[in-house]
């Protein structure tokens, strides 16, 4: 596991392209992610094959600044059940830039197994209260294109 580079854009776009439900970002918002964000974000790699099996992007809210807010996490179809996505969220609240950081909050849509299993399953390893309430809504703010995003709030996370 390492932070990415510009040149890992290319593979992260392929991969969050190949995990459903997850938003497709621009490239361009992936070559950010992969260099404004490097120190929030990391990759993960296949043994050996240099491609990669696992992306996590993150940041701290400037209004939030002892949040970590986890925006999206990718796992290969050959890389999931092995408790990868957990590694790595692990793995950023542990870098120096994640110093003072008291929660973790992401969003995820209600049908997200997978995304809920991962929270649940952190809140659960942390002993931490997981929080959820509607953050962005379908119909106010999505317009009806797009399910609810829920924000799960995990914290204060043992430190």
């Amino acid at each position: 596991m390492r932070p990415p580079v510009a040149t890992d854009g290319p593979s992260i776009t392929r991969l969050i392209a190949h995990c459903p439900p997850l938003d497709a970002n621009s490239a361009y918002c992936n070559l950010l992610q992969c260099t404004h964000f490097a120190e929030s974000c990391i990759v993960a790699e296949h043994g050996g094959e240099g491609g990669i099996a696992g992306w996590v992007s993150g940041y701290r809210p400037p209004s939030d600044p002892e949040s970590f807010f986890v925006w999206q996490v990718a796992v290969s179809p050959a890389a999931r059940g092995h408790g990868l996505a957990g590694r790595m969220v692990e793995a950023l609240l542990d870098r120096p830039a994640a110093a003072g950081v008291t929660h973790l909050i992401t969003t995820v849509t209600e049908d997200n197994r997978a995304s809920w299993t991962l929270f649940e399953g952190l809140a659960r390893r942390w002993n931490a209260p997981l929080a959820k309430s509607a953050l962005f809504e379908r119909e106010t703010h999505f317009a009806g294109a797009h399910a609810t995003e829920w924000q799960a709030r995990i914290g204060p996370l043992p430190r």
